[in-house]
Parts: structure tokens; sequence; C-alpha cells
């Protein structure tokens, strides 16, 4: 097992702490199916999911959320998303909420090869778990909507699928995205300065940045799905958003942008819709659900 450098132990520890103040007494809706730890993969806890999904009937099909949780690739879990999760699933989808191997233990592409392995899981498992796969759906932020964006582009480029070694089932269509508080042109990222730690202790080296699979934009096509991407004024990555809407709108791509809240909000800030009790992150939420739903077929 590789040794965790101890900065990264203190902001897992720092960020845990802030999001347990943010969630703090917050409770599970009980109107929400939940099932619980199933494994997907061979690692571990670090391949368990959780799927919520609306009361069903026998053999009732829900529309199907697939998150990938953010925290800078090092940090984050299903358990930190569950709230979250079951939020959006009260908007009448399931919700696949997974962990996967974090860095610096684990690198690129470890979270891609296990999101492939939960569409995998998904499409041999859906019937049982109430899972409609003609109409799946993509929802990630931070260093998971980067992770999002990418798997979109593998789900949609067969080429560019083959530089991972992957074949995406052929019973699942992903519909739409949604992309929030992300950064979305990696091979452009600075290789110093703020930051740059992160990126290195996923990439490991330089020569990857380098390596065609980093470069998501050149591969993106005009099969894209529709995309929602959004953010809230005060993100530090804010000026991610746009350039990302407008990239994919001259592709050709039905796309949404948005950018939440007021510069004096200090809520309106780095992945502000997970935080349960803020205006705008439901406001948000209910958006990227609303655009899910014009692409359900």
């Amino acid at each position: 097992m590789k040794e965790v450098p101890e900065r990264v132990i203190l902001r897992r520890a720092e960020w845990a702490a802030a999001d347990a103040r943010r969630d703090a007494g917050l409770t599970e809706p009980e109107d929400i199916v939940k099932y619980r730890d199933i494994s997907y993969g061979t690692y571990a806890a670090a391949n368990l999911m959780d799927i919520y999904t609306p009361q069903r009937s026998e053999g009732e099909l829900f529309p199907t959320i697939v998150n990938i949780h953010g925290g800078g690739y090092f940090y984050g879990d299903k358990e930190l998303y569950r709230f979250y999760c079951m939020h959006l699933a009260q908007f009448g989808f399931a919700v696949v909420n997974f962990n996967y191997r974090l860095s610096p233990e684990n690198t690129f592409p470890a979270p891609l090869d296990d999101t492939y392995a939960v569409f995998s899981f998904i499409s041999k498992n859906y019937d049982k778990y109430g899972l409609d796969v003609s109409n799946v759906f993509l929802t990630g932020d931070s260093a998971g909507a980067q992770l999002a964006s990418q798997f979109a582009c593998i789900c949609t480029n067969k080429d560019y699928a083959a530089l991972f070694g992957y074949e995406i089932p052929k019973n699942i269509t992903l519909r739409a995205v949604s992309l929030a508080c992300g950064m979305y042109s990696l091979k452009d990222r600075p290789r110093t300065g703020e930051g740059s730690e992160i990126a290195h202790d996923y990439f490991q080296n330089d020569a990857l940045f380098d390596d065609p699979r980093i470069d998501v934009l050149e591969n993106i096509t005009s099969d894209y799905p529709a995309t929602f991407v959004f953010t809230a004024r005060n993100d530090f990555l804010v000026n991610e958003c746009e350039p990302m809407a407008e990239f994919l709108k001259a592709k050709g791509i039905r796309v949404a942008s948005r950018i939440y809240g007021a510069k004096d909000d200090p809520l309106a800030c780095h992945v502000f819709h997970v935080n349960l009790r803020y205006t705008e992150g439901e406001k948000a939420n209910r958006d990227q659900t609303d655009f899910f739903k014009l692409s359900v077929v």
C-alpha cells in the first residue's frame, strides 16, 4: 500500500469536519428505498455502491442517475453523498451512489475503471434494483464533474473508449450529464502552483499530461450527450462553467448553463448544491433533474 502524505491525511480530516458540520442534523427520507453496500467490483470497500429509488411496484423501472462524487480525487465516499443522492431520488429517479478508488493510493485511471465497473454491473442487474438503463444520466461535482465529463466522452466515442479498453454495455443509453463546479480542460492545467499537488497525486507525473486519454475536449464529438453545466458565483472554479458550455454548444450539443447565487452570499461557493439547506442549491438540484427529464424516452 502506497504511503499517504501527511498533507493528504490532514486535508481529508479538514474536509470531513467541514462536511460533517454542513450535514449535521440531516435525516434520510423515509419515502426512498435504499439498497446499501452492494459490491460492484473487486476492490472491497472501495467498490461498494448504494442504490436509492422512489417507492416502486414490482417490475417498475426508473430513469437512473449515476453520481460520481467530488473530493479532489483523494477524498469522499458514498456515505458523504447519501443525503444528496437520496434527495435526487425524490425527483423520481433511481440514483447510484458509489465509492471509487482514491488517490494517492490509486492513480489515473482508477476512478474511471471503477465507473466502468458500475456501468457493467447495472447493465446486468438493472431489473433487481429498478433501474431503467435505457435512460441513464451522469452527475458529478468538482473532481467528480471532471470524471463525469470524461466518462460521458467515453460513452459516446468508441475510439476514445478503446484507449481505456472499455466497451460500454449495449443496453445502456446515456441520455444527459450534469456537471457541477468542475474543471474540464486537463491538458491546460498548470503543472506547478496551487492545486498542482492534487493533480500530481492522481496523474503521477508530467508524462501523463501528454497521454492521449487526458485531453477530454479533443475527443468530444457531436454524439456527446445533452449537458447541464452549473456553478456558484463564489466557486473558485466559476470561470470554468461558461467556456465549457460554449465549447459544447459549438459542437452542436444541447446545453444549459447556470451560475447560482450572489457575490455577497457566502453559501454560493464550491459544491453549493450538496448543501441541502441552501435555497440556491435546492434550485440547482431541481433544475438539473428537470433538464434530465427532457431527455427521458
